[in-house]
């Protein structure tokens, strides 16, 4: 059976319109970001969904809760291995003062793959908490068929790209993602698109607030966390 995945990046932020580093940060959406949240509740309106899933930060749960308007009652659970990127002591500082101040250090991290910026994460830490998610809900959709929406984040989406268009970690790195247009793909439920092999994440040196746990919601059937 083929199921469908409808992941989204969440709409403009705050942070996004003025230009800072969000990460972790947990900014409510703009009226411009409201009005892109329904512009792709436009392009799903008609699509079947069956369940929804989204990190526990405000902006990924107010343009989901825009998006399935048309669709009432979808269970939706929260996973925060889709969160965004973490930009560790850079959270809340202005992207463009961060380059004027370091541009060899911001270079490294901001479209790079190992490098992390202090306290944060790198592009590979990120990689290594999605992939273990998407090929859990794959193994799950093997006995809970149905088409799924995702609601994320700039750098997570970055990941499910890389998975279904077989981009380079180059192209992966390089790539911005609109915040008014969902990504269709199809799979199937037996898992066989993908098994990719990552390192486990290692969190002793990154800046990680109590209420970021990666699993905050209890309801959520994928409960084999790292």
């Amino acid at each position: 059976m083929i199921c469908q995945l409808f992941i989204f990046r969440h709409s403009e932020t705050t942070d996004n319109r003025n230009g800072v580093f969000s990460g972790w940060r947990d900014p409510h959406l703009t009226s411009e970001g409201f009005a892109q949240a329904h512009k792709i509740t436009k392009q799903l309106e008609c699509c079947k969904i069956n369940y929804a899933f989204t990190s526990h930060l405000k902006r990924a749960t107010q343009t989901l809760s825009v998006v399935l308007k048309p669709h009432p009652e979808i269970p939706i659970f929260v996973d925060d291995r889709l969160i965004e990127r973490c930009y560790g002591l850079f959270q809340g500082k202005s992207k463009k003062e961060i380059e004027q101040q370091n541009p060899h250090l911001y270079a490294q991290f901001h479209r790079g793959y190992y490098v992390a910026p202090p306290e944060g994460e790198s592009m590979a830490m990120v990689e290594s908490r999605v992939i273990p998610f998407f090929e859990q809900l794959t193994e799950w959709l093997n006995h809970n068929p149905g088409n799924v929406a995702i609601s994320c984040h700039n750098n997570s989406i970055r990941v499910f790209r890389r998975l279904f268009e077989s981009l380079s970690l180059n192209q992966m790195c390089e790539i911005e993602n609109p915040q008014d247009k969902a990504f269709i793909y199809n799979i199937e439920v037996d898992g066989t698109l993908t098994r990719q092999k990552v390192s486990q994440p290692k969190w002793d040196n990154v800046l990680l607030p109590k209420q970021i746990r990666l699993a905050t919601d209890p309801r959520n059937p994928l409960r084999v966390y790292y």
